[in-house]
């Protein structure tokens, strides 16, 4: 992606939170509020990879649903650009944990990347274009007339993230998109969601509760605090040049310092 291109998206894609809340009734106390998420501040620029990290509950993914739009805010500012996040919208897409439930099994590889092309009318043989260029990406290439039956975890991962690719979104919200897979493809995985994000300069906002996952990469990392009523706690820049060594020395002293969040 060319320099111009990554500095008019730094600042259509950047995403602006302040004081943001997510909090519900409680059902058995008239009048008490609980809070998922209180007080959130947090600027990501267009084209950053930023990782939220934290422990399983502590809200990660209810901050990454409300800035898809799955999610409405119970108040603060959540803002895309200049535009408020009310609803979902074609400039952000999910990459979800398991890819099973977001494939359709009846359509090959080929046919589940081209779907929301066909969707919005794009012609045949465009369409076409397209998801090679998106299927070799993700090297699925000799794979596209295989269904999600024939496909192992791994695989059917790099069909969802093909997918969601050829639809051209300038945010990408990964959940644990690798989560469920072992741990030789997960680490293939990572190494090629970093490539993608360097050729592609989308913004990427990526939830994980793996510290080593964080550090091969995000530019910066969000540390949630532990819920209820969880927040940002601590961000920390990641100065490591890509592709990155998890043997280095530098690599192990901040993994260890962010592990220090967590060890009580």
């Amino acid at each position: 992606m060319s320099q111009t291109a990554r500095a008019a998206a730094s600042g259509t894609n950047a995403i602006t939170i302040e004081r943001l809340n997510k909090s519900y009734a409680a059902p058995a106390k008239k009048g008490e509020v609980h809070y998922i998420i209180q007080d959130v501040d947090l600027t990501i620029k267009g084209g950053e990879f930023f990782v939220l990290l934290g422990p399983s509950g502590c809200g990660k993914s209810t901050l990454l649903n409300m800035i898809a739009g799955f999610v409405s805010k119970s108040g603060g500012k959540l803002q895309i650009g200049n535009v408020d996040v009310d609803k979902p919208g074609a400039d952000r897409a999910v990459v979800f944990q398991q890819a099973d439930s977001s494939l359709f099994p009846w359509l090959t590889v080929r046919q589940n990347v081209e779907f929301g092309l066909k969707m919005k009318g794009m012609p045949k043989a465009q369409r076409g274009v397209v998801s090679e260029k998106y299927i070799k990406m993700v090297g699925l290439a000799g794979h596209e007339r295989k269904f999600p039956r024939e496909l192992s975890g791994g695989m059917k991962q790099r069909v969802q993230l093909a997918r969601v690719l050829a639809n051209d979104p300038a945010i990408l919200l990964m959940d644990e998109p690798f989560g469920a897979l072992d741990a030789m493809t997960r680490r293939t995985m990572q190494k090629e969601l970093s490539s993608i994000w360097r050729e592609t300069g989308k913004t990427v906002i990526f939830v994980t509760h793996d510290i080593q996952e964080a550090l091969l990469l995000g530019q910066r990392i969000g540390i949630m605090s532990a819920g209820p009523s969880s927040n940002i706690s601590h961000i920390y820049d990641v100065p490591f040049a890509y592709p990155r060594d998890i043997s280095s020395q530098e690599f192990h002293e901040l993994d260890r310092t962010i592990q220090a969040h967590f060890d009580h």
